[in-house]
């Protein structure tokens, strides 16, 4: 038999709002609620679901309203395959542009104007694909930017705020230096640079932090 990984007989969940606290698995009497995901991205799934009583723990236990009523009026459509995909693109996507990124800068004091060419072309290729794969991870938690302001800070919370804010002004940053500026050495250029790398370590924090 299938596993169903998203409804039981008695109730549905949302693994878009799952913040991973793992509350709901530690609650479960029957072990129906598992854990999955890729790297720094996790959240829940029914690895035994037909093992549900319909007890509603998960229910009561869950802040963040993943888990619900089949028959609620929440909508659960996510594509699980899909949402995967993109969680396995992005941090290749963020190893691709970080690495074209050094290579562009570094190539910025050399002599070849080919070389630092091919470089910046690799490198608005890779921050192109990282740039739809962070737009694709923050739609599938926008609970959480829709949360922000009710919900109590904490260092987690803090860091992913200011990584949102970090990878917008690189974005920003990195629209006018294809648009607009031309040459390594720009001050855009330079902050791009600074602020990228900074956007890279907040990253890697994000991802390790998150449990």
């Amino acid at each position: 038999m299938a596993m169903k990984r998203t409804t039981t007989a008695y109730v549905a969940m949302n693994p878009r709002r799952c913040m991973a606290c793992w509350k709901c698995v530690e609650k479960c009497p029957k072990k129906v609620i598992g854990k999955t995901g890729f790297l720094g991205h996790r959240h829940v799934i029914f690895e035994n679901a037909d093992a549900c009583i319909g007890c509603n723990k998960c229910i009561k236990t869950c802040l963040q309203g993943v888990f619900f009523k089949p028959d609620a009026s929440v909508s659960c459509t996510m594509n699980m395959g899909m949402a995967f995909r993109i969680e396995r693109l992005l941090p290749l996507a963020f190893v691709a542009s970080a690495v074209t990124g050094i290579g562009l800068h570094i190539a910025g004091h050399g002599t070849s104007h080919e070389t630092w060419h091919n470089w910046g072309v690799a490198h608005v290729v890779a921050s192109f694909i990282w740039l739809l794969s962070v737009m694709a991870h923050v739609r599938r938690h926008k609970h959480w930017y829709k949360t922000l302001v009710s919900k109590r800070v904490t260092c987690k919370r803090l860091i992913t705020f200011f990584l949102s804010i970090a990878f917008l002004i690189v974005a920003v940053t990195g629209i006018l230096l294809v648009a607009y500026v031309e040459g390594p050495g720009s001050s855009i250029g330079l902050w791009h640079y600074k602020l990228g790398i900074l956007l890279w370590v907040l990253s890697l924090i994000h991802a390790l932090y998150r449990k």
